[in-house]
C-alpha cells in the first residue's frame, strides 16, 4: 500500500476530503501519519477519529533546523512515506526535507499560480488580494514544493470565476470546493504513476 503523510496546521478540510476519497477508492493509498506544527490543530481530531498516527512537530521547539529535519525525516522513514501532502500547512519546508523528497511533496494554493502567490499570501489573504485587484478569474493550483514559496512545478490547475458581488468569504467557499476535488485528483495521478516531470513541466501519462 502506498503511504502518504499529511502535514497540516489547521482544521484539515482538505485532509478530510482526501481521506473521504481514499474511502471511496478514488486514491489507491492510505494516510499513514499526520504531522502538525500546532498541538491543538483540528487535523489531530480527524486523525484520532480515524486512528491515524499523528505527531506534533514544531520547528521552534528544536534547537536547530538540522535537528528538526532529522526528526521529521525519521518519522517519514518510520512510516515508509512515498508522498508528503501539505494541507494548510503554514511552515516553510526546510531544504533538507525537500532534497530528500524532491517532487514528492505536494501543496495546494487557492489561486492560479504564479498569480497571488508568495510570502504572506495564504488562505483568506489570497482571496482578499484577488477581490482587491478586481480580477475576473482566480482558481486553484496543485504543485510540487521546492525551496521557494508557491514556486514548484505545477501539476493541475482549475479556474474559478470571480463575480461582481463576491466577497472574500463567498469566493473562498467556491474555491474550497474545487480544492477538495482537484487535490485528490492530483494525488491519485501521482500514486498511480501517471505524472512525469521535465524541469518545470509536469506531464500526465495516459
Amino acid at each position: 500500500m502506498f503511504n502518504i503523510a499529511i502535514f497540516a496546521s489547521g482544521r484539515g478540510s482538505n485532509a478530510q476530503a482526501i481521506l473521504e476519497n481514499i474511502d471511496r477508492g478514488k486514491i489507491n493509498a492510505r494516510v499513514s501519519i499526520v504531522v502538525s506544527n500546532k498541538s491543538d490543530a483540528g487535523i489531530f481530531d480527524i486523525a484520532n477519529e480515524r486512528k491515524i498516527p499523528h505527531r506534533y512537530l514544531n520547528p521552534s521547539d528544536f534547537t536547530s533546523v538540522e535537528k528538526y529535519c532529522s526528526e521529521v525525516l525519521s518519522v517519514l522513514d518510520e512510516f515508509d512515506i512515498g508522498l508528503i501532502v501539505l494541507a494548510g500547512y503554514l511552515k516553510k519546508i526546510p531544504s533538507a526535507i525537500i532534497s530528500r523528497y524532491r517532487n514528492r511533496i505536494m501543496n495546494i494554493h487557492p489561486a492560479l499560480l504564479p498569480a497571488f502567490g508568495g510570502v504572506g499570501l495564504y488562505g483568506m489573504h489570497v482571496h482578499n488580494a484577488v477581490i482587491e485587484h478586481g480580477v475576473k478569474v482566480t482558481g486553484v493550483t496543485v504543485h510540487f514544493v521546492d525551496e521557494k514559496y508557491d514556486h514548484g512545478p505545477i501539476i493541475l490547475q482549475e479556474p474559478v470565476s470571480v463575480y461582481d458581488d463576491d466577497t472574500s468569504e463567498s469566493l473562498s467557499k467556491r474555491v474550497l470546493r474545487v480544492e477538495h476535488e482537484l487535490y485528490s485528483r492530483a494525488i491519485a495521478l501521482f500514486v498511480d504513476g501517471r505524472l512525469s516531470i521535465d524541469g518545470r513541466r509536469v506531464y500526465l501519462q495516459q
